[in-house]
């Protein structure tokens, strides 16, 4: 616990979000587990849980796709990516992202490239990608998740509402949207969508039981609940 801290604090991340990351992994963990065997990630100047392929950010809760990781001994991995100082040098970078990149491709790495430094620019190629590309998956859920994080909520739910192909990590990452927006029944529909397109997302199973539990229906909130701790058991 403590050598996962201290590889953290070395990113600059702060001690008490280091603090309560910690906290809130160990209680979710199943009996009898330890905090070294999850894999975390600093993710800028933020915590994110790694989850093969996949990040999680600690605080929002939403997912981010093909981001640049960096692998490090131990289970512990950094992600070290250029950030960009300045008012003057974000503003170039808007006008980068409208000048130079042509493809779909090409706009969303440099999104990538731009979302530690320069969120704004980054929010700016991932629109230019989806024009180009409206089904570009990876795109979408990491503009919204930007979105989500600048607390434009509404622009979040809609970008994700608008892309024709089904998606598990969108319809979770839109259900994290409709709860901070206060309308939980439907984000019980968003993470009951997941739930269909992928039966083994846990993470969905253990919102839906906290849902479900609020919604007073209890027996739903146990065999969901139920689901996720079976899948925590079979992963550890």
């Amino acid at each position: 616990m403590l050598r996962t801290a201290s590889a953290l604090r070395a990113a600059k991340i702060s001690s008490q979000r280091i603090n309560k990351t910690l906290q809130e992994l160990r209680s979710a963990l199943p009996e009898g587990s330890a905090l070294n065997e999850i894999s975390l990630t600093a993710l800028g100047n933020r915590i994110a849980i790694r989850e093969g392929q996949t990040l999680r950010e600690s605080e929002s809760g939403q997912y981010a796709l093909a981001l640049e990781i960096v692998e490090e001994k131990g289970r512990l991995h950094l992600i070290s990516r250029q950030e960009t100082p300045g008012a003057s040098a974000a503003l170039s970078d808007i006008a980068a992202v409208n000048s130079t990149a042509k493809s779909a491709d090409e706009h969303y790495s440099r999104g990538l490239g731009l979302e530690d430094g320069n969120p704004q620019a980054a929010q700016k190629a991932y629109e230019l990608c989806l024009k180009a590309d409206p089904d570009h998956l990876e795109a979408r859920i990491n503009l919204g998740r930007l979105l989500h994080l600048a607390g434009r909520l509404a622009e979040a739910e809609r970008v994700y509402r608008v892309g024709a192909k089904a998606d598990p990590f969108i319809a979770f990452n839109l259900a994290v949207v409709l709860e901070d927006l206060q309308r939980e029944p439907d984000a019980i529909v968003a993470y009951r969508e997941a739930l269909a397109l992928d039966p083994q997302f846990a993470d969905a199973h253990f919102n839906l039981a906290r849902l479900y539990e609020r919604a007073k229906d209890p027996k739903a909130s146990l065999r969901h609940l139920l689901a996720y701790r079976r899948m925590m058991d079979q992963g550890a």
